[in-house]
């Protein structure tokens, strides 16, 4: 017969104990074999880091300051490219980058410090096409937002005005242009006109998708807590559809963008972007056409961005309340 009496008072590794009742032998912490009567539990220690892992921690970057730097990699990498294709070909219809750059600062950037830089030419120039296109802009979203929110709250008005939504916004603003001239005639009201009705499309259709999108039990719950319709509109119904709104906007701001340069190529505007394009043209001076086209460029991208970070700030906000 096998036997597993040993020595009284012998604890051999292996054994786990509990703190307990004399002589109680139960599943629990894991005793170390050493001087009698010693019970003291193992504990794992994590070794701390060395010196050469922290060394790689502190030289690491952040993720979105790589992204960022990796972007503006690939950009300066296109820009000398263009630089040293256009130096190697030598024609003057695609000037190299440095020359349009410093064409531009001398145009429009060399102004007084206590004017922000800006020229002469430059308030001439880009702060109306600015004004027209904020004031396009502007329209365009509130009217979308507002009409978006009525149409998508009422499944009966959403029915009976999707099919004229879609028909407006395939039409081309550029066909309306006769239609716009003969209502407003040339200039600026006629300039606004065209950059609203491009715009706003695309704020009405994704807000008003956004608005019918809202969860029904959220709408339940607040008809369960008597909330008024400014209320529900303010706390429930905006915040749910914030993503499709920006998604609109982002879209409006471009096509402002490029309806605010087309409206300006037309008879009748005499400053603007477009206007000092098309003169530009005119008189063969292809350096001041592509400073144009890197200024046009140059707006876009910052308009976006800026857009973007309203965007990330408002619409984590409506998703962390929601």
């Amino acid at each position: 017969m096998t036997g597993d009496a040993g020595v009284p008072g012998e604890r051999r590794p292996g054994v786990t104990m509990d703190a307990g009742t004399s002589g109680e032998r139960r599943p629990g912490v894991t005793m170390d074999a050493g001087t009698s009567g010693d019970r003291r539990p193992q504990v794992a220690t994590t070794a701390a880091p060395g010196p050469p892992q922290r060394a790689a921690e502190r030289r690491a970057l952040p993720a979105g300051l790589r992204h960022a730097l990796l972007r503006w990699l690939v950009l300066a990498l296109a820009v000398a490219v263009w630089e040293a294709a256009a130096r190697a070909h030598g024609s003057v219809y695609f000037p190299p980058p440095g020359r349009i750059a410093h064409h531009a600062y001398e145009l429009w950037f060399s102004g007084p410090v206590r004017h922000l830089f800006l020229s002469e030419a430059a308030v001439a120039d880009i702060l109306p096409s600015l004004g027209r296109m904020g004031a396009g802009f502007g329209l365009a979203a509130v009217a979308g937002i507002a009409l978006g929110v009525a149409v998508g709250r009422s499944r009966r008005a959403y029915a009976l005005c999707n099919p004229v939504l879609q028909f407006a916004r395939a039409v081309p603003p550029p066909a309306l242009v006769p239609v716009f001239v003969v209502v407003f005639d040339f200039g600026t009201p006629m300039q606004i006109a065209s950059i609203v009705f491009s715009a706003v499309w695309p704020v009405l259709i994704n807000t008003a998708e956004g608005a019918r999108d809202t969860d029904p039990l959220r709408l339940d719950v607040a008809a369960v807590l008597r909330l008024n319709p400014v209320e529900r509109l303010w706390f429930l119904i905006l915040p749910s559809a914030l993503p499709r709104i920006f998604a609109g906007l982002r879209l409006s701001l471009s096509l402002s963008l490029i309806l605010m340069v087309f409206s300006e190529l037309l008879p009748g505007t005499a400053n603007g972007i477009g206007f000092t394009l098309t003169d530009a043209q005119s008189r063969s001076d292809l350096l001041t056409v592509w400073a144009a086209l890197v200024l046009l460029g140059a707006l876009g991208y910052l308009l976006n961005t800026g857009l973007l970070a309203v965007e990330k700030r408002l619409v984590g906000r409506g998703r962390a309340t929601a």
